[in-house]
């Protein structure tokens, strides 16, 4: 099975661009590109539901903002 070659990436619609502008352009436009999604450092809704069912609930007191983190 042959397949159909890719699409390219960039093309020039005006002028003659050289070598090192394309490489940089190309650099530039591949920079900006999706990439994998940062991946959530929120705790999830079960995480919550159990502290709710342990009675985890923040409390005042010395080292409070550690246990609020959860």
């Amino acid at each position: 099975m042959v397949e159909a070659p890719a699409a390219p990436l960039l093309s020039v619609a005006k002028g003659q661009p050289t070598a090192e502008e394309l490489a940089a352009l190309t650099a530039v436009v591949l920079s900006l590109g999706g990439g994998e999604p940062e991946p959530d450092n929120k705790p999830s809704v079960r995480h919550w539901v159990r502290r709710q069912q342990l009675r985890l609930a923040p409390t005042p007191g010395p080292g409070a903002w550690k246990r609020s983190r959860g």
